[in-house]
């Protein structure tokens, strides 16, 4: 936006932070967070404080600093009210869980380490953040993040110590973020419809064991190599010698790759399935969906401790799921896999759309990165980067209503999907 645009929306966005900044005690610090919104929303090449102050009439580059990196303000509350507003704006018909790289140089910088940068393609030095977004095929927004920190950074006391990093953090993998992430949101009383996730997470079974067991459906990716059994394959257990541990149940057959599945069904088993429109047309592919069960030393330890009966039982059999196959029209092979806990009826054309709608993430990161600056924060305290990532949120957020909606005023509800505890607004 130019100069002549912000201030045009000067009014709208200053109604905008009274609401989701009101939780930042002091007036001062609210109108530095209008200011550095607007700054956000400004065109200009580099979304660092210095550049942005120097652009706005009223940018003060050491307010605007102190107000980032050492104000004390908590980014917790503004976070949950933007998510407050913005769910039952867009309607998600899925949360889609992802991680974002910060390529970074030194080693100060809070959280930075040698680790797959995704942004870069490869190993660099980066910091990595998951985030949960809020998504339709035409509107999405990210609902919360938390920052990775890995098992070095987690014991380096000096290191923490000087990126104010608080001490009931440590490290946690990535997929344990994204539950944690997951359980704060419902704890705000919003409920997921669908979880949609890529093969870093979809690959895990103790992440689809997670969801599971809270009760939310998901589709995600997995690689080609991940195993299964045939959904009508059962189970036996030999004969007890008489002696010894009891043998558990066994599937006769070992699991096969989902790549090797696919291939038994054959090309002519897939569907043509339309899903969305395209910038250039109808995105349009082949499916196969077929019911199997996910095997691995994980995925069977996980079962069993989930189905054993009170007497320590348990009958070996593996819970069933849904693999959806793409393999487009000329191509040698499939290109794509999901398992989903959705319900078996569920139409084909419905996994293929929840399966494909992670791309409008994609476009929350060339917004939030190229458009708002979500990685030039130059900072390298804990507090700063939560302080610069929540106010690049609330820019985004702003934007969005602003598209959807400019003159609607925002329901005070909470979710436009309610779970059994709460209650219609």
């Amino acid at each position: 936006m130019d100069m002549w645009q912000v201030e045009g929306l000067r009014a709208e966005l200053a109604e905008f932070v009274a609401d989701v900044f009101a939780s930042v005690p002091r007036r001062d610090q609210r109108a530095k967070g209008n200011c550095y919104l607007r700054g956000l929303m400004l065109d200009g090449r580099r979304k660092s404080i210095q550049p942005m102050a120097e652009r706005l009439p009223d940018g003060n580059e050491q307010n605007l600093q102190q107000f980032v990196n050492q104000s004390t303000w908590d980014p917790v509350p503004v976070r949950r009210r933007i998510a407050e507003r913005m769910v039952p704006l867009i309607g998600p018909e899925a949360w889609a869980v992802d991680d974002v790289s910060f390529p970074k140089d030194g080693r100060m910088s809070v959280a930075v380490a040698h680790q797959y940068c995704g942004a870069l393609g490869k190993q660099a030095n980066c910091q990595v953040a998951v985030s949960v977004h809020a998504v339709t095929d035409t509107a999405s927004c990210p609902l919360q993040w938390r920052l990775f920190v890995n098992e070095d950074w987690a014991a380096d006391a000096e290191r923490r110590q000087k990126t104010g990093i608080p001490e009931d953090i440590g490290h946690r993998e990535k997929w344990r973020l994204a539950l944690d992430v997951i359980d704060e949101l419902t704890g705000w009383g919003l409920v997921p419809p669908v979880v949609v996730a890529d093969a870093g997470y979809g690959q895990n079974a103790d992440f689809r064991d997670g969801l599971d067991s809270r009760d939310i459906g998901y589709v995600v990716a997995v690689r080609s190599d991940v195993t299964v059994h045939p959904h009508d394959a059962l189970p036996a257990t030999p004969p007890w010698s008489g002696t010894g541990r009891r043998p558990q149940p066994r599937y006769r057959d070992k699991p096969s790759s989902v790549a090797a599945r696919a291939a038994v069904h054959g090309r002519q088993s897939f569907t043509p399935v339309t899903w969305r429109e395209g910038s250039r047309g109808p995105m349009r592919s082949r499916f196969l969906a077929v019911a199997v069960r996910p095997a691995g030393v994980r995925a069977r330890r996980l079962a069993q401790a989930t189905a054993t009966d009170h007497d320590g039982h348990w009958d070996g059999v593996l819970p069933e799921v849904t693999l959806l196959v793409e393999w487009p029209a000329g191509a040698e092979a499939p290109t794509g896999y999901w398992l989903s806990n959705l319900p078996h009826d569920t139409p084909l054309a419905e996994l293929v759309r929840l399966a494909k709608i992670r791309w409008r993430i994609e476009h929350d990161y060339r917004e939030l990165k190229h458009g708002l600056g979500l990685d030039h924060f130059e900072g390298r305290s804990w507090t700063g980067w939560h302080h610069h990532v929540t106010l690049v949120t609330a820019a985004h957020a702003f934007l969005t209503e602003h598209r959807l909606s400019p003159k609607a005023r925002t329901p005070d509800c909470p979710s436009t999907r309610f779970s059994t505890h709460s209650r219609a607004c």
